[in-house]
């Protein structure tokens, strides 16, 4: 627990203290949202896009929009004690609750925690035997209901793999447990849309931005579920965004090893550099 700085309710925590009630609910019922930023050189990384993520995800659970100003406050302690930890999480729940699912009108639980992550490797990913339902009152939601994702990618790291595509309910390529997708297709490089039922990522966001400025033919498109077996056929690439990861290609599908290909790679490129360049894009 060296490794972690907790800040709650104004102020640092020792990272074994106790600091959640029992009947948060958050815990209870999973009545929550969260973001998790790159730390760069002492500073969270898109901190801007990830608090208006944050203040979405909370609406879309129908809570009151966060207080961003705590949120801020808890950042700059977390950082401030540990700026060279390099992942920042910010979790803010429903607060104290009924042990059902019914909420109870209060104060909001606020957390902000700081902790390292481990040195970039090849990514290597499975398909799901699970679906995302699109139509879910929670899709697109970055919530802290994220059992769906726990089981798959458990599921994922069993046969040696680091992450699990998600089909949808409508049979296309949706995302993986933590990142959004991207296939190299036909001289293109396609994500997604929203209306998949992915989550906006800010990585995502960031690629098709920047991508649209320099004039790479970077977009979005329904993918049916099937594209990934022109990946696995060595007639398609795959990469993966995130906020941790960044924007990085996929060395396997299903224990089949996946060349690199050179849109993937510019892109990849592009946004190493681009993310430098900024700490608040």
């Amino acid at each position: 627990m060296d490794e972690i700085v907790v800040w709650l309710d104004g102020r640092l925590r020792d990272p074994e203290e106790p600091v959640l009630s029992a009947v948060d609910h958050g815990i209870t019922v999973g009545d929550g949202v969260f973001e998790t930023c790159q730390v760069v050189d002492g500073q969270a990384f898109a901190l801007t896009r990830h608090l208006a993520r944050l203040t979405r995800s909370a609406r879309g659970l129908g809570l009151d929009d966060p207080d961003l100003d705590a949120v801020r406050a808890g950042v700059s302690a977390v950082l401030g004690e540990r700026p060279d930890l390099g992942r920042l999480r910010i979790t803010v729940t429903a607060g104290i609750g009924p042990l059902g699912s019914t909420r109870t009108p209060g104060p909001q639980t606020v957390l902000v925690v700081a902790g390292p992550v481990p040195p970039p490797h090849p990514i290597r990913t499975v398909r799901s035997r699970w679906v995302r339902n699109e139509r879910s009152a929670v899709a697109g939601l970055k919530t802290t209901s994220y059992a769906e994702n726990v089981v798959a990618v458990a599921e994922a790291t069993k046969v040696g793999a680091d992450e699990a595509w998600l089909a949808n309910t409508r049979g296309e390529l949706c995302e993986g447990t933590g990142s959004n997708a991207f296939v190299e297709l036909d001289g293109r490089l396609v994500t997604p849309p929203l209306s998949s039922g992915c989550l906006a990522g800010i990585t995502r966001a960031l690629v098709l931005e920047w991508a649209a400025q320099e004039g790479l033919p970077v977009g979005e498109e329904a993918l049916p579920w099937e594209v990934l077996d022109e990946v696995s056929a060595g007639r398609a690439g795959l990469a993966l965004c995130g906020s941790i990861r960044t924007f990085v290609p996929v060395v396997e599908l299903d224990g089949v090893p996946l060349a690199a290909t050179p849109l993937i790679a510019e892109v990849t490129r592009m946004y190493a550099r681009r993310a430098a360049e900024q700490i608040d894009p």
